[in-house]
Order: structure tokens, then sequence, then C-alpha cells
């Protein structure tokens, strides 16, 4: 008699992300190259060998039920130990990681970072190489989690586990900036809070996917418009949707192009910012992770990921 475990396969994990992600059964199969009817049976089946409904079939979205919802939930994480023991063994059979993956804070340099993986690829080595765009804690989250290898731009934590090891890299100096058009341009300085509470502030969304995440230099019960990363939070206060800090090396083009007025607040910001990345005795880093931390202790790497724009 088949068990739980015969049908819970990857490939029928695999089909439920599938499913979910797309929102239908025939986006699914088509997908996946499958017969919608075919794809539909599987799902039955599943359901029949577990007992429970996975999926709401009463419109046209597949809408996963509570115990779909579960189901998927763990089914994320169990392909991600999959992957990171298939990685393992990989490494282990070769010196180099099967897929490196690295997660870089919307606070660093963009451009420096895709320098980077331009030189890494000329390596031409067997390492397979994925870019995440984390913000705030969800940086050093994708990092503790499993789903990333390297993490820039991370502020550490006191908690973290042995095999996490970090270097500083270097504190991002930050300015408080308004468009020309922004009632705050012409407002005189200091800033006081009691006017910044008056308008709106743009914030960038902490990408953590559980727990509340930072917020950092807001004000109580202030008007807030949030967007998820930096390059998108210079945009808004370009348009005069809304103030607040940015990284000075992204704020400084626009100020010279007097797209940004810089004002003076009380309150000022700075952040020290890491790099974080996975090594241990049982779990060593790989020739590709070896390589981007040799990169990083570069001093000129630093600098330019968190100075240029």
């Amino acid at each position: 008699m088949q068990s739980p475990k015969d049908w819970l396969t990857p490939d029928a994990l695999f089909m439920l992300q599938t499913i979910a992600e797309r929102g239908s059964f025939a986006a699914a199969a088509r997908e996946l190259n499958l017969v919608p009817s075919t794809l539909t049976y599987r799902v039955r089946q599943l359901e029949d060998a577990l007992d429970v409904l996975l999926f709401d079939r009463s419109s046209r979205q597949a809408r996963a039920t509570a115990a779909g919802v579960e189901l998927l939930r763990e089914a994320g994480r169990l392909l991600q130990d999959i992957d990171a023991v298939a990685n393992r063994v990989k490494r282990v059979a070769t010196g180099w990681e099967a897929v490196l993956t690295v997660a870089a804070d919307s606070i660093v340099s963009r451009s420096v970072v895709m320098d980077m993986c331009e030189a890494f690829l000329a390596l031409k080595s067997p390492t397979r190489l994925r870019i995440r765009h984390e913000t705030l804690s969800g940086t050093l989250a994708a990092l503790t989690t499993g789903q990333a290898d390297l993490a820039i731009g991370v502020v550490p934590e006191h908690s973290m586990s042995a095999d996490i090891q970090h270097m500083p890299l270097g504190e991002i100096p930050f300015v408080f900036a308004v468009a020309p058009h922004h009632p705050l341009a012409t407002a005189p300085e200091p800033l006081t809070d009691d006017l910044l509470m008056q308008h709106r502030a743009v914030a960038v969304a902490d990408s953590i996917q559980r727990g509340t995440g930072l917020t950092i230099g807001l004000q109580g019960g202030q008007e807030v418009f949030t967007v998820p990363d930096m390059p998108s939070k210079l945009q808004a206060q370009l348009r005069g949707l809304g103030a607040g800090f940015l990284p000075k090396n992204l704020a400084e083009p626009h100020v010279q192009q007097a797209r940004l007025v810089i004002k003076q607040v009380t309150q000022k910001r700075q952040s020290l910012v890491h790099i974080a990345w996975r090594d241990s005795r049982l779990s060593p880093a790989g020739h590709g992770l070896r390589w981007w931390i040799a990169q990083l202790e570069n001093p000129a790497t630093q600098q330019a990921l968190i100075t240029q724009a």
C-alpha cells in the first residue's frame, strides 16, 4: 500500500508550486508541457492520497485551500533542501558550487555588483550564478534561511549561527533629499520632526518573507508611500511623491543636476553594512564563493560598492 511519501515526490511538489504561481491549471499545464486533463488527474490522485482538497476549483483561478497553502509552504522548504544537498554534493566532488546565489541589498551599487558578475562569468567556471536583490533584514534572511550563499550590504545580528562569517563593507552616508518642487525644498532648516510629520515619506519595504521586518527613518503616524527597493525610492523622490533619506552616492548625481535638494534635518542617518557568507568545517566555501570573498576583501571594491551609483 502506498503511503503519502510515495506521492509527495519532488516532481509533485514542483507541480503544485507551478499551479500556485501560474494561478490556473491551464497555465500550469502549458508551463509543464502537459495536457490539462493529465495535470488535473495528477492533482486529484495526490489529493486522494492525502485525503485533503489542495485547490479550490469553484472559479477559473486555482486557489490553494488552507491545506494547500501549508503544503506549498513546506514544498518550498523541501525543494530548497534538495537543491542544497545537490549543491553540497557537487561542491565536494569538484570544489565548485553547482549554483552560487548572491543576495545584494538595494543599498549597494548594482552596477558594481554587475561588474563583479561579469568578471566571475569570465572565469567560465561550472558554477551557475544567481543574483537576488533584497532590502533591509531580508538580505541577511536570504543567507540565514539558505536561499543565498553570500549577502552584500547586511546589518549583522548578534544571534547568527556559527557557520555564518562576516566582515565590514563600510559606512554608507545618507542625505535627506526632496525634489525642487516639493514643499520641504524651501522650508527653513533644520527640518523638525513636527514639520516632517506633515509630509509623506517614501520608505523601502523590508524584503524579509516572515516577521515584521525593519522600519527606518519614519515618524509615528506619518503618511508613507512604500516602494520595493532603493532605486524605486529615488525615482519616487525625484517626482516629488515624498521625502526621505537616500544613500549619498545615489542622490549626488541628481543634486548636481538640480533634480534633488539636500535638506538638513535634526536626525542624522548613516549605516555600517557588512558582507556575510556561509563557511564552516562541515560545509566549507567552494571555489566560487572564495572568489567572491577575495574580490570583496579589496578596499577598492568595497569603496565602489558604497560610493558608486
